[in-house]
């Protein structure tokens, strides 16, 4: 997810009432949400697509899920150190409730990551496999609204001092749970009544993926590919699903990818991370890669790697 929603949520969980537990609960909580995201430093010194490949894996994993929080409690511990040597009277940390503090904000951003179709390598290191939820939009502005409105009506009921400031996170957090719960379902049925309708037309055991709209949530781009070839349906909850678009050859098995993927990184790169991969070849030979997940025309430029055959010497 983006890092506005990471923090919404590491906020809401301290004013459902966590940020009572110890000082410094809050901003532990939401840098934790966001921490795992370090591995955005890797475009300074990634080329193009490389970064496809590092990000959401080691820093998401479970090595990352034990020594990130332990490492933010250090630095909280030391802030707080720091800051006691001019204001004596802060409120005392509980470095027990701060240390659990800051394994829940960190354990909450895969949790979240894994909502939506771009994946995440929960297992890395020991496994690069990647896992996707297919429920949530990356960017999911009900999220925004209904975790921020929560987080602002609690906040501001405690200013004015209402004994159950908490209140309203508390259900905000199951809110959102409740929504989320609720993609997940118009996801399995998308892709159940999707396959239904391929298999009826004859064609047998595609690979079936349904993406969340940026705000119709009701709604799913179908994704779809056999061996050979690769399309796409409307689903809507509301109707049936729409006809089967266009179906084009994805070129996914050209043996012409792996010498190219032996010659440049970034078509490597983009090879591991891209899960549902589109290849096109031009007349002098270029390569163009890129993902179903991410064709429409916003995203695609972000999604894509173009190279140049290798040419050899005669």
């Amino acid at each position: 997810m983006d890092n506005l929603t990471h923090s919404l949520v590491g906020a809401l969980l301290g004013q459902a009432g966590l940020k009572r537990k110890t000082a410094l609960a809050m901003p532990t909580l939401i840098i934790a949400a966001n921490i795992p995201d370090i591995d955005a430093a890797c475009l300074f010194w990634l080329e193009g697509a490389e970064h496809l490949a590092f990000r959401r894996g080691i820093t998401h994993g479970p090595l990352a899920m034990l020594v990130l929080p332990v490492l933010l409690w250090a630095a909280m511990l030391g802030w707080d150190r720091w800051r006691r040597r001019s204001d004596a009277d802060r409120p005392a940390v509980h470095k027990g409730w701060l240390l659990a503090l800051a394994f829940i904000g960190t354990l909450s951003h895969p949790a979240m990551d894994w909502l939506n179709t771009y994946g995440v390598r929960l297992f890395e290191p020991f496994s690069s496999h990647w896992s996707y939820g297919d429920s949530i939009f990356i960017i999911d502005l009900w999220l925004w609204i209904g975790l921020a409105s929560a987080l602002w009506v609690s906040l501001r009921a405690e200013r004015k001092g209402a004994a159950n400031w908490s209140r309203v996170a508390g259900i905000a957090v199951i809110g959102a749970s409740a929504y989320i719960f609720a993609n997940g379902v118009i996801t399995g049925l998308a892709e159940q009544r999707a396959a239904a309708t391929l298999s009826s037309m004859g064609i047998k055991n595609p690979l079936v993926v349904a993406s969340p709209p940026p705000l119709a949530f009701w709604e799913r781009d179908v994704f779809w590919r056999d061996e050979i070839r690769y399309g796409q349906i409307q689903y809507s909850s509301f109707s049936s699903p729409a006809a089967v678009s266009e179906m084009n050859p994805h070129n996914a098995t050209d043996p012409r990818l792996a010498a190219f993927a032996a010659s440049n990184s970034e078509v490597r790169a983009f090879l591991f991370w891209a899960r549902m991969p589109v290849a096109s070849f031009g007349a002098d030979g270029t390569l163009t890669l890129t993902d179903q997940r991410y064709s429409h025309p916003l995203a695609i430029n972000r999604f894509r790697v173009v190279a140049k055959p290798v040419r050899t010497r005669e």
